[in-house]
């Protein structure tokens, strides 16, 4: 597993992707990235956008990144 901060988990059956902070826990269930960014700015990141595509801050597990639909 990798040091990321952020993790997006893999799409559920019914579509969405858990998002976790490794030390903050449960931030929600995304469905895009804008809420995936919604979240982070929440938490307090203000321009979490420029993070998604960086694995230094974002771990995308299973499936592929920006992708939020069921397999």
């Amino acid at each position: 597993m990798g040091t990321a901060p952020i993790i997006v988990h893999p799409p559920s059956p019914t579509g969405g992707r858990g998002v976790t902070v490794r030390q903050g826990g449960i931030l929600g269930l995304a469905h895009s990235d804008q809420d995936v960014t919604e979240f982070l700015r929440r938490a307090g990141l203000e321009d979490a956008e420029p993070l998604l595509d960086d694995p230094r801050w974002v771990e995308w597990r299973g499936g592929r990144a920006h992708t939020y639909e069921a397999a």
